[in-house]
């Protein structure tokens, strides 16, 4: 344990005392402690110097300096970590000889210098014992571009400490990442995974469910610098992640100059503002990351309703009141009010803001009933595609219907369900609906908000269940979209299995073994393979509760011919002699009714 500064002429006794700082620590969230404040102002007191300590986030001093701050820099992994978009992770606490501890020209270049979290100044007055000041950023810009600061004190150091500094590095962090973007363009987040494996609780292996998380991560935009893990038969209450992960991946995002961590499971309100106490970045959860990625994706007017209706949702038990933390220092007389009032106003304008969304979502529903009540007067039957996200669901309807929908080869790529009109080989017409992927642990705010959409699941006539089959993890794929088929109250539909991209996989044997005696089909909507034997599966489904008949109408009884329209039942027409001879599909409950009319 080194210590630095100009050492010359200085007493190994002395010295000594110094090292031995390095083996005191400092409650996480607490600015300092009563012991190494009288421990820095004891050398101060025997040598009239300055003594400075550097101490991280989590507590631990880093660096133990004598003499003044302006000529003590921080050590290499520090300077390395500092970023023009948040603070260094590193706050600065140093003694004034002389007792005036406020701050000083250079203590306040050397704050903006390093990018402190704060810089605090201690010393003993006559009267008041051990007295201090404190100087942060703000978050906020002058006039001129400058950040701008703001000082506390001189105080007693008694009230230094009741300073949750966490929150206070959470809410300058947040304010000055806020204040880049608007002056530079959006910059790649550094984002650290972090996940819990319950044994025995989880159909996805940790790993596999993490490289997920990495997926969703990199379809989102963010960068990933780091990753971790941890084994617990439950997640913690206070962080989710253990108190040691907690700080492991602390000083990871110090090493990593990481702004962004992205845990594998939702969280509760109360164990994500925790962690951004504790580590001073933003912490979102799985669900937050999808529902990002879904408002990257919405393109039409109620995608995007939908998507901001989950988005508030899930958003509004996460209010919290911050206000700048320094502005309730103790209590009594000068420091009561009226409270977080700014609270329950948001909480109001939230709940007003769902009711108009979810108006005007019902109002869109009206108008997509009377298109639904259409197509069931026209008797064309509905074909839904299904399935994990990825599989290969937009590709597919391109290739059956000559359409031209976005698709791409990441999570989420297209979000806003599309309905195309398909005649199969045999003239069956049908109309072929994508809808949105689902997904492992899919948020339910997503699936409350999406319900009105997702209801041309529950409308089908037939689902195809689209499958990557070359994802090991295909089985944990189909069970993950059953889940979710069970809380649209579809899962009894018929369906069809469609194992898609199929041309990565050359055994035969292994093709038989996807299929596991379910009804199926193994295609590749790339390479068109086997789209012509998927059509005639899906025309021979409609035709087994189908009946052929031909048909002769005499001319005198055209609104049979009308009937038949409207059945969508007719396949072909002849006009003879005799009248209209027409060969149809009828459904059986119709059969009856035309048999008088029968050729056969």
């Amino acid at each position: 344990m080194q210590v630095n500064g100009d050492l010359a002429n200085i007493k190994t006794y002395i010295l000594d005392k110094l090292k031995a700082i390095y083996e005191l620590s400092v409650p996480i969230g607490q600015l300092s402690t009563k012991e190494l404040n009288e421990r820095m102002l004891e050398v101060t007191d025997i040598l009239e110097r300055e003594v400075a300590v550097y101490i991280n986030r989590q507590g631990k001093i880093v660096q133990v300096s004598l003499g003044d701050a302006d000529t003590v820099d921080l050590p290499e992994f520090q300077r390395q970590a500092r970023s023009d978009r948040r603070l260094s992770g590193i706050r600065c606490i140093h003694t004034h000889p002389s007792g005036d501890v406020r701050l000083s020209e250079p203590d306040l270049s050397s704050l903006r210098r390093l990018r402190f979290d704060c810089m605090a100044a201690i010393g003993r007055h006559h009267k008041e014992g051990v007295i201090g000041s404190l100087g942060f950023f703000t978050g906020e810009q002058n006039d001129e571009g400058i950040e701008e600061l703001s000082q506390l004190g001189p105080v007693k150091a008694k009230v230094l400490d009741q300073i949750n500094l966490n929150m206070l590095v959470t809410v300058v962090n947040k304010k000055l990442g806020a204040q880049n973007l608007k002056n530079t363009d959006a910059e790649e987040e550094c984002a650290i995974l972090a996940g819990v494996e319950r044994p025995g609780q989880q159909l996805w292996t940790i790993e596999e469910s993490m490289a997920e998380l990495a997926r969703l991560a990199d379809t989102a935009g963010a960068k990933i610098v780091g990753q971790f893990t941890q084994r617990k038969e439950k997640p913690d209450a206070a962080f989710f992640l253990g108190k040691g992960k907690v700080s492991e991946i602390a000083m990871e995002i110090q090493n990593t100059n990481a702004n962004l961590l992205i845990l594998d499971d939702e969280l509760t309100p109360s164990q994500q503002h925790n962690l951004e106490q504790i580590l001073g970045v933003k912490v979102i959860d799985r669900t937050a990351l999808i529902l990002d990625i879904f408002a990257q994706r919405a393109r039409s007017r109620e995608g995007k309703l939908q998507v901001e209706l989950a988005q508030l949702r899930y958003n509004l038990p996460r209010l919290g009141g911050q206000g700048l933390v320094l502005s309730r220092l103790g209590g009594g007389i000068g420091t009561r009010g009226p409270g977080e009032t700014k609270l329950e106003v948001d909480r109001r304008r939230i709940y007003a803001k769902i009711h108009d969304i979810e108006k005007q979502i019902e109002g869109l529903k009206k108008s997509r009933d009377l298109h639904r009540v259409r197509r069931k007067e026209s008797r064309i039957p509905l074909v839904a595609l299904v399935g994990y996200t990825n599989a290969g669901k937009s590709t597919l309807l391109n290739k059956l219907t000559g359409s031209e929908v976005f698709a791409e080869d990441k999570l989420f790529a297209t979000l806003d369900p599309t309905t195309r009109h398909l005649v199969l080989p045999e003239k069956q017409e049908i109309l072929l609906t994508d809808t949105v992927g689902f997904i492992q642990k899919l948020p339910h705010t997503l699936v409350t908000a999406f319900r009105a959409t997702l209801e041309e699941v529950q409308e089908a006539d037939m689902l195809l269940h689209v499958v990557d089959c070359s994802n090991v993890n295909f089985e944990q794929q189909i069970a993950a979209v059953i889940e979710v088929l069970k809380e649209l109250d579809a899962e009894a539909k018929p369906t069809l299995y469609v194992f898609n991209k199929a041309d990565r996989i050359d055994n035969d044997n292994l093709r038989q073994q996807v299929l596991h005696d379910r009804e199926g089909i193994c295609i590749s909507a790339r390479t068109g393979e086997n789209l012509d034997a998927l059509q005639a599966k899906i025309e021979g489904f409609f035709q087994e509760s189908q009946i052929k008949l031909t048909l002769l109408i005499p001319y005198d009884q055209g609104s049979v011919i009308t009937q038949l329209h409207g059945l969508n039942a007719i396949r072909s027409t002849e006009y003879v002699e005799q009248g209209t001879l027409v060969e149809v599909s009828l459904p059986v409950s119709e059969k009856d009714k035309y048999l008088p009319y029968s050729k056969e």
